[in-house]
């Protein structure tokens, strides 16, 4: 979510990648409710390929920001002796929440706005063509 929504944000104007620690295990691509919910705001996603760390083609960051403890300390690892920042955002794990699909998406909906939030703090309000 937090790569479609930062290239949503500022396209190109930035390198953004994404990954996790675990990729996509089940070899069924990108979840069906992360893909609902940034459809709701006409990102489509269906075709993101989730990957791991090991995984990225560059590794040459300026920034990491992790979601998770553990994708923080894998973060960290990475950047040992490199000038990168690196920052935590305390993400919550929609997949854990149970319950009718309307409390899933609910769940998916808090996340994606709490990160397009978080991102446009973090790396300023994005500017739209001539303003």
């Amino acid at each position: 979510m937090a790569e479609g929504l930062f290239k949503r944000f500022y396209g190109t104007r930035a390198f953004v990648d994404s990954c996790g620690l675990r990729g996509d295990p089940t070899g069924e691509g990108i979840d069906p409710f992360v893909i609902a919910v940034m459809d709701e705001l006409g990102l489509d996603v269906s075709d993101h390929k989730p990957k791991t760390f090991g995984q990225l083609e560059d590794d040459s960051f300026d920034v990491v920001v992790s979601l998770t403890p553990e994708a923080q300390h894998r973060a960290v690892e990475l950047a040992r002796d490199r000038a990168v920042e690196i920052e935590y955002w305390p993400t919550h794990d929609p997949t854990l929440v149970d319950g009718s699909r309307e409390a899933r998406l609910a769940a998916y909906r808090e996340v994606r706005d709490d990160l397009a939030e978080a991102i446009k703090r973090r790396f300023g309000a994005p500017s739209t063509f001539g303003g």
